[in-house]
């Protein structure tokens, strides 16, 4: 496939969360409590026998011929993401949250040009805005945990969130100038490993990867499975 490494080679030389989800399939609801005193943990090294970045969704030069037809969908409503996302934590009193964000919080933020983050290690957080069903506050926001960017064989890019009850692990795929396309998977609790993407599609995740600055990239993943209407996960140096 034309990977991101070439094409960053022609032009000069991809929740979350400290919640509690412990269940081995839907995890249970955020509860108001759990939102208003998370606090920093401290953060386990990853699973010794964690699965290995090649087992996360496959690598091909088309991000549509791995997405599933429901995360296509949901991709698409991006726009509606956003924009419902936004009114309803603003319109339930997190209006100074959300302005507070920054280019993070902005749709329009992207920047052209390097979209896609380097191998290494990164701080990522999640923000979750909207509810799903009235069930969850219209606005959280989680520590940082680590996160890494590893780049496979073959010259693709794997983004895995390494800490935290809620971890995440995706391929990085070309899409635009101003943006890829990540297609991944969660693990809750104490699992080991990742589910493969499609086989359990509560778990599955697709958004888009964007640089919003220097040495500072968001995942927008609109619709997700669980609690909100679009997380935003933040990935700095």
């Amino acid at each position: 496939m034309l990977t991101l490494v070439s094409a960053a080679a022609l032009a000069g030389t991809l929740s979350a969360c400290g919640d509690n989800r412990g269940g081995k399939s839907e995890p249970p609801a955020l509860k108001v409590a759990d939102a208003e005193t998370a606090q920093p943990q401290p953060e386990a090294a990853p699973p010794a026998d964690a699965a290995p970045a090649e087992t996360a969704a496959p690598a091909t030069d088309d991000w549509r011929k791995v997405v599933s037809s429901t995360d296509e969908g949901l991709l698409g409503r991006l726009d509606d993401a956003w924009r419902l996302a936004r009114i309803e934590a603003e319109e339930d009193g997190y209006s100074a949250q959300v302005e507070k964000l920054g280019p993070l919080g902005d749709p329009n933020a992207a920047r052209a040009g390097r979209s896609q983050p380097g191998p290494g290690s990164y701080r990522c957080r999640t923000i979750k805005m909207g509810t799903r069903d009235g069930g969850t506050l219209a606005y959280v926001d989680y520590p940082f945990f680590a996160c890494r960017v590893e780049l496979t064989p073959g010259g693709d890019l794997i983004l895995t969130k390494t800490t935290g009850s809620q971890r995440f692990q995706g391929r990085l795929y070309p899409d635009a100038d101003s943006r890829l396309v990540y297609v991944g998977t969660q693990a809750w609790g104490d699992e080991r490993g990742f589910p493969a993407y499609g086989a359990q599609p509560e778990r599955d995740q697709a958004g888009v990867v964007e640089r919003i600055g220097e040495n500072r990239w968001r995942v927008v993943i609109p619709w997700p499975k669980q609690e909100s209407k679009l997380d935003l996960i933040e990935i700095v140096r």
